[in-house]
């Protein structure tokens, strides 16, 4: 019998962010700083797989699994309650905060 004395980086990956959800979330906040919505989509697949798999996040966002896949796609676009239902069934959601080192005045 052959076991699997090696893993992919994404199996990697994907372990590391279920073992550390801190870690998870601290990684989507990086790539909402720099704003790249393409990354945000691959990171929230990654993390769908993460947190459950598809089928269990769209269950938990009370999404459809085939309407979450498409949203999450690289042509996906989806609407801020769809993002929010996302983060929310992976136990995360979105905040603000102030950029560093900018002073806005009245």
């Amino acid at each position: 019998m052959t076991s699997k004395l090696t893993r992919s980086h994404e199996e990697a990956t994907i372990e590391r962010f279920r073992k550390d959800p801190e870690l998870a979330a601290e990684y989507l906040d990086a790539i909402l700083k720099d704003g790249d919505e393409a990354e945000l989509l691959q990171a929230l697949q990654r993390f769908s797989k993460t947190f459950g798999g598809v089928a269990e996040i769209a269950e938990r966002a009370d999404l459809n699994a085939k309407s979450l896949y498409r949203a999450l796609s690289a042509q996906g676009n989806p609407e801020m309650k769809t993002l929010v239902a996302i983060l929310k069934a992976m136990g995360m959601r979105l905040s603000v905060k102030p950029l560093e080192d900018t002073h806005v005045s009245a």
